[in-house]
């Protein structure tokens, strides 16, 4: 059975930025909206409001972000997948990161649109912030 969820966009362009490993998660990284650093052998990946990436930063620029607002264990099964499934089986490309005690997901501005019918096809609810 498919969990359904209540996905809330946040308001927003989203970039997903590289830095070399090892390298300081530069003072732009922080501020209001989603911020997400993953630390990997290989690269640090910075997620923020696109409009603090500096020029000339490795990034993908142009991402719509959405919450998961209703919480769950850890070890609920399915969760992610409930919400990847839709907009994967509509073709569109999904970026997830899960915190502690929330999950999120980005997609293309692009695709914004057929996403929010991907997800309420599926019987999800989404709210947009105007």
């Amino acid at each position: 059975m498919a969990i359904k969820l209540l996905l809330r966009g946040l308001p927003g362009e989203y970039a997903v930025s590289r830095l070399a490993p090892g390298a300081a998660v530069p003072a732009w990284a922080g501020g209001p909206g989603l911020v997400n650093v993953t630390h990997a052998e290989d690269e640090i990946s910075v997620v923020c409001l696109a409009e603090r990436v500096p020029e000339g930063t490795e990034s993908s620029a142009g991402w719509a972000a959405f919450q998961v607002s209703d919480l769950y264990d850890f070890d609920a099964p399915g969760v992610v997948l409930s919400a990847v499934r839709p907009v994967s089986e509509a073709g569109l490309g999904v970026f997830a990161i899960s915190t502690f005690y929330r999950d999120y997901l980005l997609v293309r501005k692009t695709e914004l649109a057929a996403a929010q019918d991907a997800w309420r096809a599926a019987g999800h609810q989404v709210k947009v912030r105007g």
